[in-house]
């Protein structure tokens, strides 16, 4: 095949679109194993990035429609296989593969997705023991988020039902599988968190019965495990599988294994109820029983004490007692009002003796002073003049004088006058 010669030259873009062509037919649905770098994602959707090894390198692009569907996180330096066509870009003259399917070398795409997000979701805190409620004990309305075509609703009504039929169940219905699934689940779990009164339920059941990692994706899916979390009702993950774990059961307030196992755990047995509420009455009637007859024989113990069979003889003793102490309360009381007698007399006895009246039995004389206050006992003649009114008080009475000369002053017995 000629591609022209030098008298006929083809352009620049007839031989990039010869290329081009030839490129496509040769290499479409080709697989390629290489180290992801320079990764790019613009605002348009598409994901650019480069495809290198030990010895080469060439540049490959996503379309938004495929990227949007590449269930993990691309990421510089990360070993994947990519299948696609070899295309070129005729504006640059490149030639780059276009991605149809990415996977990751040595995982598969959804394991490492899942990987990817429990990080990022536990270092949120979505995960965190500590906001895990407790479920209501005896749930009067019950909402489960699920397909009500499946086997797994009909076996968790069956088992609540029986269990205990007290409660009410709302099926809110929801794809459980497919692209549409994680959409579903979380407008069902808004939707049980919108009502109101006594429509709104106090417990909330997500889940599904079991099947593969692939069907059961939606329950990994970022909005449906926050929706999870963020359910103002207390939440039950009930996704049919017993060995993996899915998201939403780390982001619910219970893990279930199944729908049948979660029907088992949030609601008590009837049945177990009131054989439990006939022990406790058996027990109860039994402790009662057992009560009243120790009150019993305490009260004929209690009857046959002397007090009891005989209570005057208490009393009797008692004010005999009394008596007692009254009678020797009384000889304390006389014997200590004598001797208080005796007191008294040596206590006049020493005050006679020490008494100005005393004195005047034996002649003498006490001389007051009249004042406009009262009488004053003389005890110095120069506070006397002449005409000061005097009271003379002797043994047997008193007599009032005056003075009518000026007092002499004599010196006192035993000593010299000048």
């Amino acid at each position: 095949m000629s591609w022209g010669d030098a008298r006929e030259p083809i352009s620049v873009t007839n031989l990039t679109l010869a290329i081009q062509g030839l490129l496509q037919e040769t290499f479409r649905g080709v697989w390629v194993a290489g180290q992801v770098s320079g990764l790019s994602r613009p605002r348009s959707g598409h994901i650019y990035l480069s495809l290198k090894d030990e010895g080469a390198v060439i540049k490959a692009v996503a379309w938004r429609g495929i990227a949007s569907r590449i269930p993990f996180e691309i990421e510089d330096g990360q070993e994947v296989i990519a299948r696609g066509d070899i295309d070129v870009y005729p504006p640059q003259g490149n030639y780059q593969l276009i991605i149809r399917e990415l996977v990751p070398r040595g995982i598969g795409a959804l394991e490492l997705a899942f990987r990817q997000r429990f990080e990022q979701l536990s270092a949120e805190g979505l995960f965190d023991e500590r906001l895990k409620r407790p479920l209501p004990r005896f749930p009067r309305r019950i909402a489960f988020v699920t397909s009500p075509s499946g086997a797994a609703i009909r076996d968790f009504l069956r088992i609540v039902g029986r269990r205990w039929p007290l409660a009410s169940v709302l099926v809110i219905p929801a794809k459980v599988q497919g692209a549409a699934a994680a959409g579903d689940l979380v407008r069902g779990i808004e939707a049980a968190n919108q009502l109101r009164g006594d429509d709104r339920p106090d417990l909330l059941v997500v889940g599904r019965g079991g099947g593969s990692l692939e069907d059961l994706w939606c329950f990994n899916e970022e909005a449906v495990v926050r929706a999870v979390r963020a359910s103002a009702i207390p939440t039950v993950s009930a996704v049919g599988h017993e060995i993996d774990v899915c998201l939403t059961d780390l982001a619910a307030d219970l893990r279930a294994a199944t729908p049948s196992e979660a029907a088992e755990r949030i609601v008590p047995s009837i049945d177990e109820l009131t054989r439990s509420l006939v022990r406790c009455r058996q027990t109860l009637s039994e402790r009662l029983m057992s009560r009243a007859d120790e009150a019993r024989q305490r009260l004929e113990l209690l009857a046959t004490r002397p007090v009891l069979l005989r209570p005057l003889d208490r009393l009797r003793m008692l004010s005999q007692q009394l008596d007692g102490v009254e009678r020797r309360l009384e000889l304390a009381s006389d014997s200590q009002l004598k001797r208080l007698a005796q007191q008294v007399l040596l206590l006049r006895e020493k005050l006679g003796a020490v008494s100005p009246y005393a004195v005047l039995a034996r002649g003498y004389a006490i001389v007051s002073r009249e004042t406009d206050s009262g009488t004053r006992p003389l005890g110095d003649l120069a506070q006397v003049p002449i005409g000061q009114p005097l009271r003379i008080q002797v043994a047997d009475g008193s007599l009032r004088a005056s003075v009518t000369e000026p007092p002499r002053l004599d010196p006192p017995q035993g000593e010299a006058t000048e």
